[in-house]
């Protein structure tokens, strides 16, 4: 029995590790370490060990950089693409590239849909981005939804972040369905308490607070990259308990999405503007990382007032938000992300300009004119693809056309 649990252990560790490392109040040093790029992996943000999440936090440093207007670097787009396996997933990091990736014990949903959201944003990645989105649809569970790696139950986290893969390159996540007919939304409301818990319970998705900020995102069919909350302010609406109907629960993704959100928003209130951390072993106290996923969650939803409470504490000198995201490229950019949803600059972010401190834990940003010809010699080369191909089919009708021409000849004789 060993061997065959040790793989699920493996991963289940892998996955907790790059959950903890980018939502506690507090990591291990070794860990949390900024500063320069490593010199052993060019292209690659921050300085900590990539283990669990290099490819994680590549991937959301992209996305904030896209949503601060900042062209990413050539060589940490590369690093990023140049992480995919063979059969288009992403395992967590890959040190060496030129060992195959294992299939079964070494590729993640999470690190995959991330991937796929921030190679779509930075664009000039076609191949990449679709190859990644086969790989989730080929392990699409029969439920809908998406386990933490092929083979793994679904959970309320992979699948609200391949939601958002899905999104990212305009697809409707309610149009991908699995050959049993059900959608990644039905897989996802299953995770969902109703009117059977606790009246603080509901809305509630299992396991934790950073499962339901999760959830929060992929009810309403959206990824990491959330544009800007507009000026009106939509009211959360916690679910409605007939009396008797314990069996009630949200109906559909937008009666789930705005239930979610009045859990989030009462918890935030309760806690004096933050969520708590409900990872196993970490610091009681705020947890930065949840709550910044709770703020771009609510903002997305049109929720600004219930948004701009966590946001405000974010930005106050008690959260420590530029003390707790320093050199610590995912970090850095969860805050980027939610100030950008918000509706916060996140250049002048309580004193601190956090795109900066993003920037400078990785290569160089492009200019705005070399990243354009970038984008541009990409699309040649994609459409030079496809014309070499249009011109071997010309070339082969057009010899199929002097064979049929030169056999009528031949019998006319």
């Amino acid at each position: 029995m060993a061997p065959s649990l040790a793989v699920p252990a493996r991963r289940a560790a892998t996955a907790l590790a790059a959950a903890v490392l980018l939502s506690t109040a507090a990591a291990p040093a070794a860990l949390a370490d900024g500063g320069s790029p490593s010199p052993a992996a060019p292209g690659l943000y921050g300085t900590g060990d990539p283990k669990f999440d290099g490819v994680f936090r590549q991937s959301l440093a992209l996305l904030a950089q896209n949503a601060a207007g900042v062209p990413p670097a050539k060589p940490a787009v590369d690093w990023l693409a140049g992480q995919q396996c063979a059969d288009g997933g992403f395992a967590a990091f890959r040190a060496d590239t030129g060992q195959a990736c294992d299939a079964k014990a070494g590729e993640f949903t999470d690190a995959t849909a991330t991937a796929v959201q921030a190679l779509a944003a930075v664009g000039g990645r076609a191949q990449t981005v679709t190859k990644g989105l086969d790989w989730l649809t080929a392990h699409q569970n029969e439920d809908g939804g998406w386990g933490m790696a092929p083979g793994n139950p679904s959970d309320a986290n992979s699948t609200s972040t391949a939601i958002g893969a899905l999104a990212a390159v305009g697809k409707d996540p309610a149009k991908v369905a699995a050959k049993s007919g059900k959608t990644p939304y039905d897989a996802l409301l299953s995770f969902q308490a109703g009117c059977d818990k606790k009246e603080d319970e509901r809305g509630t998705f299992a396991p934790n607070d950073l499962a339901s900020a999760a959830a929060a995102l992929g009810a309403l069919g959206k990824g990491y990259l959330v544009g800007p909350a507009g000026k009106g302010d939509k009211p959360v609406k916690p679910l409605e308990c007939p009396a008797g109907d314990e069996a009630a629960k949200p109906k559909d993704a937008p009666a789930a999405a705005d239930a979610v959100a009045a859990y989030l928003a009462k918890k935030i209130d309760a806690n004096g503007g933050y969520l708590k951390s409900a990872m196993p072993g970490a610091p009681e106290g705020p947890d930065l990382g949840t709550t910044a996923d709770a703020t771009i969650a609510l903002a997305a939803g049109g929720h600004r007032a219930a948004a701009d409470k966590p946001l405000r504490w974010m930005q106050s000198a008690q959260a420590k938000t530029a003390e707790w995201a320093k050199g610590n490229p995912g970090r850095l950019a969860k805050i980027v992300l939610a100030a950008h949803a918000a509706g916060a600059d996140p250049r002048a972010f309580g004193g601190t300009d956090l795109v900066a401190a993003l920037n400078e834990t990785g290569p160089k940003p492009e200019s705005s004119a070399t990243a354009a010809l970038e984008k541009k010699d990409e699309k040649k080369k994609d459409s030079l693809g496809v014309w070499w191909f249009v011109a071997i089919f010309f070339v082969a009708s057009v010899g199929v056309g002097f064979l049929i021409s030169g056999r009528k000849k031949k019998s006319e004789l």
